[in-house]
């Protein structure tokens, strides 16, 4: 028999899951997250292994997601030493690079930034040469100061040689042991938000490196030798070396987890997800067992940037969201919480914190703590605040929808009982079996993707046979990152045409997802 181990380190606690080869969840627990992150993914592994006695031997895959990059991001703790390279002088050069980001950031960030000449115009014509004598000297001048370079060129997405020639450049003359970032890799159109991605990605890289090889060393002294693969925001899987590469992608996997492992324990491709923690609700669209990409500029950590993200819309709700009640017996909920000290502060653990989680419980909607505790209170007073509770999530489900007509809503996470099986504008409601590690089944279950963004020239007569190439690309590339040829499938195609570009010019992009190859 052979597992999957599934693991979602979160900032209260760190989730695992085993699954077997049909899929079937052998075991599941959570523990504590630890500051060092790797002692909380030992003790879950130790943990797991243990309680479920399997041989781990037979562990043939492992999974992890983690919100260690973004957290680094919000708490700016641990960032790396950065080079900002802006290619697209004299052109670009009246806005300056971290416009508009956060002064305590651009501190820590804005000790190095260059202009450099060069840069395309929109239909991929030089805006100037690129100077490679400039950037030599900037190698010079960096050597020994940075660990990380961000490199940024004007219309890069349509042309990305003097990107790639720039890195080239840099890699001869500092080696390989300083990280290089090509916003061509990372962001869309649009240079600034492309532009911070970059940054970003460039200054998260010894995060993602510190988080990866945590995971390795948990999982060696735990005497497992599998494959190892990370989540990445879009719901899918990468390898160490992609994600060392490209760890701004594993920002939102958690939430993007938790839809995935709702899609997968209720079986619904096509659904609202509710997500319920401690503190936040979060709620998301899936399509076709996908999350729904955002499609607007994404804010993080105060940072506008363009990458993709999923379409998540959070509200100040949860299982220890704190509630207050004035004398005239009006209320507030939240939107702060008692987040992980719930077992501690809320009424029915014997706490002095009146908490959402106490509500449900007054009022006999689901057995926790002592209910004694909470047996003085007021039911009408305990009943309209659940109303309210009710109706916010309803606004929540609500706005994320795109059409009037209900839709089935599947409720996961620790705190998603606090809800009912009947929800307005829900056709019907999920709370599946092993909801609250939903997030490290969608660890665990997560496929392998392939994607490409190519700008082609298309009219009607070779509209399809291009189609049809690009998405063979697609699913050659999900094939050559570890998806098994015969389970791959295109999740997501775009094709929008560039009035501004010459000949027919249309941008496509064509996103195909795998089963792992066993």
């Amino acid at each position: 028999m052979n597992y999957r181990l599934g693991i979602d380190v979160g900032g209260t606690n760190t989730d695992g899951v085993l699954l077997d080869r049909d899929m079937k969840v052998i075991h599941s627990l959570k523990t504590p997250t630890t500051e060092d992150v790797e002692t909380g993914i030992y003790n879950t592994i130790s943990s797991l292994v243990k309680e479920a006695n399997v041989k781990v031997d037979n562990i043939e895959f492992t999974m992890l997601g983690t919100t260690q990059c973004t957290n680094a991001i919000v708490e700016r703790k641990k960032l790396n030493r950065v080079a900002i390279i802006r290619i697209g002088a004299p052109a670009g050069t009246s806005i300056k690079p971290l416009a508009g980001v956060p002064e305590d950031l651009k501190e820590m960030l804005d000790g190095h930034t260059y202009m450099v000449e060069g840069g395309h115009e929109f239909n991929g014509k030089e805006i100037n040469t690129l100077n490679e004598e400039k950037i030599r000297s900037i190698a010079k001048e960096v050597n020994g100061k940075v660990d990380s370079i961000a490199i940024t060129s004007i219309f890069s997405p349509v042309d990305q040689s003097h990107e790639t020639r720039a890195a080239e450049i840099l890699r001869e003359e500092l080696g390989d042991d300083v990280s290089i970032s090509l916003s061509s890799e990372v962001g869309s159109i649009g240079l600034l938000e492309r532009e911070n991605a970059t940054i970003l990605n460039a200054s998260i890289i010894n995060v993602a490196k510190t988080t990866a090889e945590g995971f390795e060393k948990a999982l060696e002294q735990n005497g497992i030798h599998a494959k190892v693969f990370f989540c990445q925001n879009d719901g899918t899987l990468m390898s160490k070396a992609y994600t060392l590469k490209y760890p701004i992608l594993t920002v939102a996997c958690g939430p993007t987890n938790s839809l995935r492992g709702a899609s997968f324990l209720s079986d619904n491709k096509d659904a609202i997800i509710v997500d319920v923690g401690g503190t936040t609700s979060d709620v998301g669209v899936l399509v076709k067992g996908f999350p729904r990409q955002s499609s607007i500029a994404v804010d993080l950590g105060g940072v506008r940037t363009n990458f993709r993200m999923p379409d998540i819309n959070s509200i100040g709700l949860g299982g220890g969201t704190v509630i207050r009640v004035a004398e005239d017996n009006t209320f507030k909920i939240g939107p702060d919480s008692v987040g992980h000290r719930i077992l501690k502060d809320a009424l029915v653990f014997g706490g002095s914190t009146l908490t959402a989680t106490d509500v449900v419980v007054g009022l006999g909607k689901v057995q926790l703590g002592n209910p004694e505790n909470v047996a003085h209170l007021d039911k009408n007073l305990l009943n309209k605040i659940f109303k309210q509770m009710v109706e916010m999530i309803e606004e929540a489900i609500d706005k994320v929808k795109t059409s009037a007509d209900d839709m089935p809503v599947v409720f996961v996470g620790g705190g998603s009982v606090l809800f009912p099986n009947e929800i307005k504008g829900a056709s019907f409601v999920y709370q599946p079996e092993n909801g609250g590690v939903a997030n490290a089944i969608g660890s665990a279950i997560s496929q392998i993707s392939g994607e490409i963004e190519k700008i082609y020239s298309i009219n009607k007569e070779n509209r399809e046979e291009i189609l049809k190439q690009a998405r063979e690309l697609a699913i050659s590339e999900t094939i050559k990152a570890g998806a098994d040829s015969k389970k791959v499938e295109i999740v997501d195609m775009e094709s929008v045409p560039l009035a501004y570009l010459p000949g027919d010019a249309t941008r496509v992009k064509i996103k195909a997802a795998g089963d792992l190859a066993i």
